[in-house]
């Protein structure tokens, strides 16, 4: 029988965290907070499955990655549908107008992080930015990252040296640009 007390003090601490990773993932909010709700309906479905003194975090880690993938599968084997509303606006509403962006009701991955550390994160292939988050950004060893992504530790090592490399590069003018580099290794 599941104990919902366990659950909740077990589990929900890690909100922030798996939040900040679901927005990495689908790069939209609302996106990411249908993907959090998600993972936290499987791992409370399942909660009996879990393994009681190993890593709760990296499990969640591991169901929201699933649930991305199969979400993201799922998308692109339907058609893709378009409102009749955004691709064929009368004329006078499609006119310029000014408006304060900042009461859109959707924000994006770019506006929330806004620099050009997250777009050249976003620019990495996913297996490679996958990794670099949850080893830079949220913390996960090689081996919690390794069950996360379902790959050997090696390929773990391997995939965080190269992202990092190409981010590097990608940001080494940035970094000269704001002082973090004085001088050329």
């Amino acid at each position: 029988m599941m104990n919902h007390r366990v659950f909740e003090q077990t589990a929900l601490p890690h909100i922030p965290v798996l939040r900040t990773y679901a927005l990495h993932l689908t790069l939209n909010s609302e996106n990411a907070k249908d993907l959090l709700q998600e993972t936290y309906l499987k791992a409370y479905k399942f909660w009996g499955n879990f393994e009681k003194g190993t890593n709760v975090k990296a499990w969640l880690y591991c169901i929201m990655r699933n649930s991305y993938i199969n979400l993201y599968r799922k998308e692109t084997r339907g058609p893709k549908k378009i409102e009749y509303q955004e691709h064929h606006l009368p004329y006078s509403t499609t006119q310029e107008t000014s408006f304060d962006h900042k009461h859109l009701p959707e924000k994006n991955y770019d506006e929330i992080f806004g620099d050009e550390i997250a777009r050249s994160i976003e620019s990495l292939k996913d297996s490679f930015r996958n990794i670099v988050l949850l080893s830079d950004v949220e913390g996960l060893t090689y081996k919690e990252i390794a069950k996360v992504i379902d790959c050997p530790v090696g390929t773990v090592r391997s995939r965080l040296y190269r992202g990092r490399s190409q981010l590097r590069k990608k940001l080494s003018k940035y970094a000269k640009k704001n002082g973090y580099i004085l001088r050329e290794p």
